[in-house]
């Protein structure tokens, strides 16, 4: 019996369901497709856990830095997108009936919810960088007062941060902060969600189904928004960067462009099937209805171009590492690259936003 019946807005998505010998399983492609997936995941998160380890063991005295925090958040969202995915599975052939409804909503969120912090977190790296040049331009000082001021600024309150912590973090300014609220905002609208749906359980006119739609296309708003800023900012930076003529600074810019266009692509790719599809939400759905080669390609452009490649790419980009042999600063150093915390101690770097009162100038600026 084949049956084609797809629904772009209803509880599940369905596509050319057939009878199989094991009817509470997913059919023969979407479990290779998921495996796939899993082990994908699962390598990005290795390799992220695995330069992380390597980071720390060249320098541990620098304690977190932003470049370990990317590891760490990507190497964790990952691995909750490898464990989404076997449970996805597990839980098709075993008729787990938590699955279904809040279980399969929060285990499919917070990886989602990693992911979306850690390009915040980098957007909010780009727009410091952008304001930072716009206020330079603005200061009558000449460029090294302007720097020295700026970085001797954050001193007193990265002292007294250090009195309270037992470990040392790299500087969080306001907009990393306005990202660890918006993260913990997200994270209780999905608690709350979570909540609303189990109780839709019961007799009450909660539709979970609609509940899980809702927060779905509501996270699919919030990374097109981020795509479109990633874009703007990056265009700024690139746009500043190109006055430079330096070798470093033209890779560096090219990594901007490269990873502002990724996240474009990637960003609304995943954004789109969320919104026309339930493909998001297909732990909800009866795993009897769910066949065939279509779904397959949906959960390849959802998780792998929108989840997996990003999170590879910004993997890739920040794959140098710090000096073995710490190098010792008065204070502490601010970073203010684009993707990586450390600059090689052989080459002077030049500061960019410096270039329309000082053309060519080098500024010895510490790195992120």
């Amino acid at each position: 019996m084949r049956l084609r019946n797809i629904r772009m807005g209803g509880t599940c998505l369905r596509s050319e369901m057939m009878v199989t010998d094991n009817p509470g399983c997913y059919s023969k492609a979407l479990t290779a497709v998921n495996i796939v997936l899993a082990f994908i995941d699962g390598a990005i998160a290795f390799l992220a856990f695995y330069q992380l380890m390597r980071i720390h063991s060249r320098n541990p005295q620098r304690g977190w830095t932003r470049q370990k925090v990317f590891h760490l958040m990507i190497g964790s969202s990952n691995t909750g997108y490898g464990i989404y995915f076997i449970l996805t599975l597990v839980a098709a052939c075993k008729n787990w009936i938590c699955w279904s409804n809040s279980c399969g909503f929060v285990v499919m969120a917070l990886p989602k919810i990693l992911f979306l912090a850690a390009f915040l977190l980098l957007l909010s790296f780009w727009v410091d960088l952008c304001h930072q040049a716009n206020d330079e331009d603005e200061d009558d000082c000449s460029p090294r007062e302007c720097l020295l001021e700026k970085a001797n600024k954050p001193s007193l309150k990265i002292t007294s941060r250090r009195r309270c912590c037992s470990f040392r973090v790299f500087p969080v300014g306001s907009r990393q902060q306005a990202v660890i609220l918006v993260t913990l905002l997200i994270l209780a609208l999905m608690l709350a969600s979570a909540v609303l749906i189990w109780i839709g359980l019961g007799k009450n006119p909660i539709d979970s189904s609609v509940v899980a739609r809702v927060y779905v296309d509501t996270f699919a708003v919030a990374m097109l928004l981020l795509g479109g800023a990633l874009a703007c900012y990056g265009y700024v930076l690139v746009s500043k960067m190109s006055k430079v003529r330096s070798e470093r600074t033209s890779s560096e810019m090219w990594k901007v462009a490269g990873l502002a266009i990724v996240s474009v692509i990637c960003f609304t790719s995943s954004s789109v099937v969320a919104f026309f599809t339930n493909i998001p939400v297909l732990y909800h759905c009866d795993w009897r209805s769910i066949r065939g080669i279509y779904v397959s390609l949906l959960l390849i452009v959802y998780y792998f171009i929108g989840s997996s490649v990003p999170s590879a790419f910004v993997l890739w980009i920040m794959r140098e590492l710090p000096p073995s042999v710490p190098i010792t600063v008065p204070g502490e150093s601010r970073t203010l690259t684009f993707v990586s915390d450390y600059v090689p101690a052989t080459e002077p770097q030049q500061h960019w936003t410096t270039i329309a009162t000082a053309q060519n100038q080098v500024s010895r600026v510490s790195p992120i």
